[in-house]
């Protein structure tokens, strides 16, 4: 693998330490700015709907730039957006510097899924995919649990600060590695918005959106089933999260070579193992060792997906690679706040926590309804040209 793709894990990393670790300091943030803890939480929101919102804007905004140029001013935009976080000493002002944080969020991995398909032969462009979005799931094993040690132990703007700096050395490492294209075609921002009228494109997106609310319905409430139902401390808690991040690195790299060999078998085969461990965990959940263990599979699984639902998209989009590679990213933070609210929901309505793991299945269901949906019809579809 070129070592360009190395720099855009390394930007993907810092990315996604930025957008996790205020999970592990809100506490920390709420007790210094003086908010509830709600409020605080209110910060993370207002992330992923920077992401949403802000990932198609930078797209439009960026489509007559280079590759490489737009990356480098997402990560710059990325640098100041961290720095105005350990800047910040109102509520307001933090949440702002958020925001501005996000709008680089989406449009980076979605043009980097772009560019790191580029730098390799056409049958590994998952794989190189997959591995820059190792940064993100190393994110969740190193840069999270370290930057909420950092902001404990110095406070919580020394992370960002620290972030900043990675921020830093990824823009060198993107300007020094990532190639400069020549033969680069500006992009065409009609011919890219036309391609959005792609029915295929649009199941493409709604896989993505459920793929993401299938997680994010169990991973949002994972530390109070642990505590409340499994019955682990909450220092048992962070080893658990620990041993989830590992599942999700490592099932973000076997993702990546399955659907370098068979996309759409890899994909609904994954969503059906969503599905099946998810409501697995809701039995297992009573047990501390098969929880963990479900609970490790439960993330290999689910990572799996990342590749091949990128991959996916820019395969049906493959007119509008930045937009729609982009919109992806988008369609995650969307799945993310779906996965929360079903959750949420199943809990306010006296349902119980072992009933969360239950719905986070029903959601991976739909996922894989859509898949044969897409797979199927594209079948058809190449069978009609051949004939």
């Amino acid at each position: 693998m070129p070592v360009a793709l190395l720099a855009l894990a390394l930007s993907a990393f810092a990315i996604g330490t930025t957008e996790f670790v205020i999970m592990g300091l809100l506490p920390n943030v709420a007790g210094d700015l003086n908010v509830s803890i709600p409020s605080a939480g209110w910060l993370i929101s207002g992330y992923a709907l920077g992401v949403a919102i802000g990932a198609p804007i930078m797209a439009v905004l960026t489509a007559k730039l280079p590759r490489k140029k737009t990356l480098l001013l997402l990560m710059s935009i990325f640098i100041i957006g961290n720095v105005m976080c350990a800047l910040s000493y109102t509520y307001g002002f933090l949440m702002l510097a958020r925001v501005i944080t996000a709008l680089c969020h989406g449009a980076f991995f979605g043009i980097g899924a772009v560019v790191a398909a580029s730098l390799v032969a056409p049958n590994r462009r998952a794989s190189a995919v997959a591995l820059m979005f190792t940064g993100l799931t190393l994110a969740n094993v190193l840069g999270v649990p370290l930057g909420t040690a950092l902001g404990q132990a110095f406070g919580w703007r020394s992370t960002f600060w620290v972030v900043a700096i990675i921020g830093v050395a990824s823009l060198f490492a993107l300007y020094k590695k990532l190639p400069d294209k020549k033969e680069e075609e500006p992009t065409d921002l009609r011919k890219e918005i036309r391609a959005l009228g792609s029915l295929g494109l649009w199941l493409s997106l709604s896989i993505t959106i459920f793929f993401s609310a299938a997680m994010f319905a169990l991973f949002t409430y994972i530390a109070p089933i642990l505590t409340e139902i499994t019955g682990v401390s909450e220092h048992g808690v962070s080893w658990t999260l620990l041993l989830i991040g590992l599942g999700l690195t490592i099932g973000n790299v076997v993702g990546g070579r399955l659907a370098d060999w068979r996309l759409g078998i890899s994909l609904t085969m994954t969503f059906l193992l969503i599905a099946v461990f998810s409501v697995l965990f809701s039995f297992t959940s009573v047990h501390l060792v098969a929880a963990e263990i479900t609970l490790f599979i439960w993330a290999m699984v689910n990572f799996a997906a990342v590749p091949a639902l990128q991959v996916n998209v820019v395969t049906y989009g493959k007119h509008a690679p930045n937009l729609v590679s982009t919109l992806n990213i988008a369609a995650f933070n969307v799945g993310n706040a779906l996965g929360a609210w079903v959750g949420g929901v199943v809990i306010e309505r006296g349902l119980g926590l072992s009933v969360v793991p239950l719905a986070a299945g029903g959601l991976g269901a739909v996922g894989f309804v859509l898949c044969v949906i897409t797979f199927r019809r594209a079948a058809k579809k190449a069978e009609r040209v051949v004939g």
